[in-house]
């Protein structure tokens, strides 16, 4: 039996794959109607947040934040000693390490998880999960977590597998703004997006060209900006936010990303690869 807290799409979506495979699933959320789709599919519906600890070694936890997870598991802890608490909410690595310990404080072990994909993709084949923690208790449960989506387990710094799902939203996130953004200023003059759509697909595709070769400069510490150096990149998105401008479009995200190349040129990195930026954001780190 696993027990599986919070019934949103991305819950639901993950009992149906555990009931799929065989797994008996104890159910709880707090709005009981979201419930009634996957107990007609065969999972357990109890009434308190003890119930649904008590029912299972294994405990998923699919919530908004990890705020929930207190308000929850703290009408739970005389059931949670012994147990194991894998979180797959979303929060920050810090909230993550203070999670672990509140959990573990109360007798239970902890593994925090970050699911890769949308609801309708979990237990697919393009799935995958990362996760951090205690390693004897991440493989003792690696089977009934591998029918989620591919588990990647990063290593026993527990903040470890919210750190990377925050780092890839990163990307994500920012990627779908720049691709608005692009939108706006091509539609600012009357284009149909329908004509712009492929060449944005061929520059997405295009981005996993330069990452390896980024990701050695990084790590090296070396910037050679013979191809692409800062003061040429930076013209460029300086041309991005007069466009903008000139559009009549929002100017926020074009002015932060000059703001890297601006500072990166005062930093005296002008004539270093664009990967110098990584020099400049980190130092922001306090």
């Amino acid at each position: 039996m696993i027990t599986l807290i919070g019934l949103g799409p991305m819950g639901q979506a993950m009992v149906r794959v555990l009931l799929e495979n065989g797994h008996g699933v104890t159910v709880w959320n707090r709005t009981a109607s979201r419930a009634d789709g996957v107990v007609a599919a065969g999972a357990v519906r109890v009434d308190t947040p003890a119930d649904a600890v008590a029912a299972s070694e294994l405990v998923l936890l699919s919530l908004t934040d990890y705020a929930a997870m207190y308000d929850i598991l703290g009408k739970a802890e005389e059931a949670l000693t012994g147990k194991v608490i894998v979180n797959l909410s979303s929060d920050t690595p810090e909230k993550t390490r203070e999670a672990a310990e509140w959990v573990e404080a109360r007798g239970a072990k902890f593994i925090a998880g970050g699911v890769m994909v949308p609801a309708e993709l979990v237990g697919k084949d393009e799935a995958y999960v990362f996760y951090s923690g205690p390693a004897d208790v991440f493989e003792k449960h690696r089977e009934a977590l591998a029918l989620i989506g591919r588990p990647d387990f990063l290593g026993e710094d527990v903040r470890l597998a919210q750190l990377f799902y925050q780092a890839q939203l990163d990307i994500f996130l920012n990627s779908l703004s720049a691709f608005m953004h692009a939108s706006a200023l091509v539609r600012s003059a009357g284009v149909p997006l329908e004509k712009f759509m492929p060449y944005a697909k061929d520059n997405f595709e295009m981005m996993g060209f330069y990452l390896e070769a980024a990701v050695e400069q990084i790590e090296k510490g070396d910037h050679p900006g013979d191809e692409a150096d800062v003061i040429m990149m930076g013209a460029s998105a300086d041309h991005i936010v007069q466009a903008s401008r000139d559009a009549g479009i929002d100017v926020a995200l074009p002015e932060a990303v000059k703001s890297h190349y601006d500072r990166a040129i005062a930093a005296g990195h002008g004539r270093s690869s664009w990967t110098s930026l990584f020099e400049i954001i980190k130092a922001d780190r306090k």
